[in-house]
């Protein structure tokens, strides 16, 4: 009798333990998954407020600029819910206050404000922000969280600031090149700007400029490059006639 007793209780003692190893092990799943949720969250935050601040630096609607606020308070407030702390209770205050001050009625800025950034570094800087606002907008559509109308118009904004932005550079290489007497290189930033200009649709008040300006130039290019080849062809054969005449003219006699 007392052996089956102590068999039961040893049964009873490795099933508690098994029991509790169970509990232990989902609740430290359940922690590591809030961690991660949190640096999820985090990085979803830090990430938005970077485009937040590059699109303070554009064209920028204030439609794209309250998406983006609604995206830090959307993961600030998923944060909260995996562990709450008082600084991002604030922070979604905070924000909260910011989405709620966007005036939605303002008229969309004229992208012909539109300035190019001083240096190649900061070019790239610029386009890398635009194409990274784009994936965000995919994203908040994807999700719901932004109807297709305006998904659709935001996008297409942001796609005519980033042609601006492509288009404007090589302008700019092209004229650099020029000044330094190499037509052949800015023939070709003129003649790629030109073409990423006709392949946008539809065309508008800027395309349409920038297109008659360097075609203009292509132009220009062309015909002095001409002239220049002429001009060494005919150099080439009065050098060739003077070598001729020196080879046949008469001896002297010394």
């Amino acid at each position: 009798m007392s052996y089956t007793i102590v068999i039961l209780l040893i049964a009873i003692l490795i099933i508690a333990g098994i029991s509790a190893s169970a509990v232990q092990q989902h609740k430290e799943r359940k922690e590591s998954q809030k961690r991660e949720e949190v640096s999820r969250q985090r990085a979803i935050i830090e990430e938005t407020e970077a485009a937040l601040a590059a699109a303070s630096q554009m064209p920028a609607s204030q439609q794209l600029h309250a998406i983006l606020l609604k995206r830090i308070h959307n993961a600030i407030k998923s944060s909260l819910e995996q562990s709450p702390n008082p600084d991002l209770k604030q922070r979604l205050g905070e924000t909260a206050a910011k989405l709620k001050n966007i005036d939605l009625s303002q008229a969309p800025p004229d992208h012909n404000s539109f300035k190019l950034p001083s240096n190649d570094k900061n070019i790239i800087k610029y386009i890398q922000a635009v194409k990274k606002l784009r994936v965000i907008l995919r994203s908040e559509q994807g999700k719901g969280n932004i109807t297709p109308k305006v998904f659709a118009f935001e996008d297409k904004s942001l796609e005519r600031l980033q042609l601006r932005v492509n288009v404007e550079t090589l302008g700019k290489r092209a004229h650099d090149a020029m000044a330094t007497g190499m037509q052949g290189s800015a023939r070709q930033y003129l003649e790629k700007a030109v073409n990423a200009l006709n392949g946008h649709k539809p065309q508008d008040e800027y395309t349409v400029k920038r297109i008659e300006d360097y075609t203009k130039i292509l132009n220009s290019l062309e015909s002095a490059m001409k002239e220049a080849n002429l001009a060494k062809v005919a150099a080439d054969k009065a050098k060739e006639s003077e070598e001729i005449d020196e080879l046949f003219a008469p001896k002297k006699k010394w």
